[in-house]
């Protein structure tokens, strides 16, 4: 559903989020052993979630990466998907096709869209509070 960058992003930006809370900042290689992610390819993630404001990068001895706790509960998982991925996650076709839409529409198209829409909703409406206090209260983890 997500592209591989776009659980990654979400994923260490969770990560940020619940070590930010506790007042942390972590490095890049403690970001990418955390969510198993290639350390290349975790910085090539951090710069795009950078460059959208919903990580901070403070460089340094002391630097890392962080979240302003006051951002966290702001900081929507639509915000993250569409850093990374953009909105096709809301428009593509359950089948693929290219030019399925309300005129033309796929076997799965109407079913499909309904999935979207609830997926939107969950998106646009879970914060990144709401996931670290979930990971703190031990009620999900980010490993396994």
């Amino acid at each position: 559903m997500f592209s591989k960058a776009c659980e990654y992003g979400i994923k260490a930006a969770i990560f940020i989020a619940v070590k930010s809370e506790q007042e942390s900042r972590v490095s890049l290689n403690e970001i990418a052993k955390e969510i198993n992610s290639p350390i290349a390819f975790t910085a090539k993630v951090l710069q795009q979630l950078t460059k959208s404001g919903i990580v901070d990068s403070v460089k340094g001895p002391k630097g890392g990466f962080e979240i302003d706790k006051n951002k966290i509960v702001e900081i929507k998982l639509s915000k993250i998907v569409s850093a990374i991925d953009g909105d096709a996650i809301y428009k593509g076709c359950g089948l693929g096709f290219h030019n399925c839409n309300e005129n033309k529409p796929c076997p799965v198209h109407h079913k499909f869209k309904l999935i979207r829409d609830d997926l939107k909703q969950m998106l646009e409406t879970t914060s990144l509070l709401d996931l670290s206090n979930d990971i703190n209260n031990g009620i999900t983890f980010l490993k396994r």
